[in-house]
């Protein structure tokens, strides 16, 4: 399991140890409903035993720990579970697990987990996405540097930047909706998948009745690339919590001073210094990104086994598929409630703007040449040279091109003063245009 700190109550309850006895047992269900109606097995109330069993929450409390004592002896979970199973039923309980394989249990059952953690990861990710959208309305025309190699670069809007980071949420949401229709499959084909003691119709009864497609051809196994996939989109989804946080981070330095985490009262920075406010709910994000990138990667290793199937892949999912579900929905709703809190400093981001004057007008200056017939190399000389002067002595471009003779040559006092009043963010509404509220 993964670290309670990092979870929340319902995802933490579906990767409970009881909860995944309780999947192994619906699917246990299933497969006896279809054979009983299919008259493979006698109709001696197996799954009306196991439908009672499922609603009768004392009895699933101690399960974990008498599965626990008989894997001790056993050495197998599966096995030991089914001795647990088997004398709760009473009659009928020896037609239990009837012509199956370990596979056809926990493949089966670990998809109806995955679909349902991946559904609640959804939630979470709509949420960010909604609190994203209303960032980026509500900063739309409100300007700030924009920066390149963490160098000013042009002006752009927080809007922009909040809408971007919102794209990104909105395609991530698309894949998770494919992740969640790519993981619901199931199988209960047998141990080689050719469907020897149980004929392709009880799946199809079994796995409609839990809701699950059929898996079109298993082997011991449902392919691993379906949860390899379901990896990966949630650590795509953790790509998208770490670049909102290092945005965040690096505008929260005191030189910058444009972005702050919400800071509550009582809260302490530092064990040394009071008076430090540190981002450390984006840094979380970033270190937990890091955890999803390796969880997925060890997924990703767990997509080739031996022929029809090894185990290599059960130690790997034991852990990837509860920790990266469990530790992204955690994520994306502290992600959310950073971005509803976050403090935007307009006004520092103006003072940033203006501090080292205007020579971010260089490529608009560099067109107005070009434009007039000087070669682009020779112009980009000359606009190095003033550019480079406004930021060192702290004057305007458009100082330093009235005494760079070779532009006076080509530009006059109002061309220049006309060519240099550019808004660089005239088209906000056109990108903002392209987008609506999620949905």
């Amino acid at each position: 399991m993964p670290l309670r700190r990092y979870s929340r109550p319902e995802m933490w309850k579906l990767w409970s140890e009881e909860e995944k006895f309780r999947t192994w047992a619906k699917v246990e269900w299933a497969v006896a409903k279809a054979q009983e109606e299919m008259g493979i097995i006698p109709k001696v109330g197996l799954s009306d035993s196991l439908a009672a069993l499922l609603e009768d929450e004392d009895f699933w409390r101690d399960v974990p720990e008498r599965v626990a004592e008989r894997e001790r002896i056993y050495d197998h979970d599966v096995l030991a579970f089914l001795s647990v199973l088997e004398e709760s039923l009473g009659r009928g309980g020896n037609y239990l697990h009837f012509g199956m394989t370990s596979s056809d249990v926990v493949d089966t059952a670990n998809a109806l987990r995955m679909r349902k953690a991946l559904l609640l990861v959804r939630e979470e990710l709509l949420r960010l996405a909604k609190a994203l959208y209303d960032k980026a309305q509500r900063y739309k025309y409100s300007p700030v540097m924009g920066r390149t190699h963490g160098v000013f670069a042009q002006p752009t809007t927080f809007g922009l930047k909040f809408l971007g980071f919102y794209s990104e949420a909105l395609r991530d949401l698309r894949r998770l909706d494919d992740a969640i229709e790519s993981i619901s499959y199931g199988k209960i084909s047998g141990a080689v998948g050719n469907y020897a003691l149980n004929p392709p119709e009880v799946e199809e009864r079994a796995l409609a009745l839990l809701g699950l497609k059929v898996e079109p051809v298993s082997t011991q196994v449902v392919p691993r690339d379906r949860f390899a996939h379901a990896l990966n989109v949630l650590m795509l989804v953790g790509e998208l919590l770490e670049r909102l946080a290092l945005e965040i981070r690096l505008s929260a330095r005191t030189e910058t001073g444009e972005m702050a985490e919400p800071f509550r009262r009582g809260q302490r920075g530092s064990s040394a210094m009071p008076h430090k406010r540190n981002p450390i709910r984006s840094e979380r994000l970033t270190g937990i990104a890091r955890l999803l990138r390796g969880w997925a990667l060890a997924e990703n290793e767990s997509v080739a086994l031996w022929h029809e199937r090894d185990i290599s892949h059960s130690s790997v999912e034991r852990f990837t598929l509860a920790d990266a579900t469990t530790t992204l929905h955690y994520a994306l709703g502290l992600a959310t409630s950073i971005v509803e809190g976050l403090v935007v400093n307009e006004d520092r981001a103006r003072e940033n703007m203006e501090r080292f004057g205007d020579f971010y007008l260089s490529s608009v200056l560099l067109l107005l040449l070009v434009r007039k017939g000087v070669s682009r190399d020779v112009a980009y000389e000359w606009v190095k040279e003033v550019s480079q002067r406004a930021h060192d002595r702290g004057t305007s471009i458009y100082e330093e091109a009235m005494r760079h003779s070779e532009i006076r040559n080509f530009l006059t006092e109002e061309e220049l003063r006309r060519g240099l009043s550019v808004d660089f963010n005239r088209y906000v509404d056109v990108i903002f245009s392209r987008f609506g509220p999620p949905s």
